[in-house]
């Protein structure tokens, strides 16, 4: 295996693994004249699906990603095809080439590089809690011989373990199979927080037709970069990638992007999560990265 430097938007570089057996996406896009994007279906306000479309932070991000391939492969043409992911299936379904690249709320953990790609960062994650207003519950220590949910396979659950363990707490652990799922744990009262990703748990409750019940609440338990899932070793979807995102940053187009999904109403409900723009995203805004955590 071998490192290739790629340098996007002129300055940027970044080093790709190379292989004999690198992924080839483009060629295979261009083949079948299909991209397929692998997203959620319940991770407002970046990925989420309304009315049977998938729309969102990510998803916008991703159509322009598709758009710079069409272009480059000369494909006027380019169908995209959609594909429902979820945080257990995501690896499986990008490895077997099923997925082109996901667009959700996948965390660049520097000990997944070993099996996928990511693109450069387009949001960074604070990993808290949400909670119901009623439960007087406000920071970690209040969820002692609580139950708490997070989604499978999700990089958040790890925050949580290692937070509990250091505070010497006693957890009920329960696991939504999917965000939505998570949630409604909460929402019905059979647990007493979610711990997850910041956008996530407020978009989740911006769309909830009862906003006003809940709150996010506690320490930042991890703060986690967000990027496109790519095939591993596939340094030409990478660069791809790496220039649409990091055009995207520099040109200002990510700070209307997050505008709209993040300081604007949103659907179904037509409710803003009024998010300021975080410290880390700011600095990521300031200088665009793939690095992973």
């Amino acid at each position: 295996m071998s490192l290739i430097k790629i340098c996007v938007s002129g300055t940027i570089c970044f080093l790709s693994a190379t292989s004999a057996f690198a992924a080839d996406t483009l060629a295979k896009i261009q083949k079948t004249g299909t991209i397929v994007i692998g997203h959620r279906t319940s991770s407002q306000p970046i990925s989420y699906v309304v009315n049977g479309h998938p729309v969102g932070y990510a998803i916008d991000i991703c159509n322009d990603v598709a758009t710079e391939i069409k272009k480059e492969l000369h494909l006027p043409n380019l169908r995209i095809v959609y594909k429902a992911v979820t945080p257990t299936d995501r690896f499986a379904l990008l490895k077997s080439g099923q997925i082109d690249m996901e667009c959700g709320t996948s965390t660049h953990s520097v000990l997944r590089n070993n099996e996928v790609d990511f693109s450069t960062n387009y949001y960074m994650a604070e990993i808290r809690m949400a909670v119901k207003k009623t439960s007087n519950i406000k920071d970690i220590d209040d969820l002692d011989n609580r139950r708490v949910v997070t989604t499978a396979g999700v990089i958040a659950d790890k925050y949580l373990k290692r937070t509990v363990r250091g505070h010497d707490l006693n957890v009920h652990k329960l696991y939504g199979r999917d965000h939505a799922e998570s949630f409604s744990l909460l929402a019905t009262g059979k647990a007493d927080a979610f711990v997850g990703a910041d956008s996530t748990l407020a978009g989740l409750i911006a769309t909830s037709g009862h906003p006003q019940d809940y709150k996010i609440v506690g320490e930042v338990l991890s703060t986690d970069p967000y990027a496109i899932l790519l095939p591993n070793n596939d340094s030409k979807m990478k660069a791809v990638a790496d220039k649409v995102v990091t055009n995207l940053w520099r040109s200002g187009k990510m700070d209307q992007l997050y505008k709209k999904w993040f300081l604007s109403p949103i659907q179904p409900h037509n409710v803003s999560l009024n998010m300021e723009l975080n410290k880390a995203n700011r600095m990521l805004r300031a200088r665009p990265t793939d690095a992973g955590n």
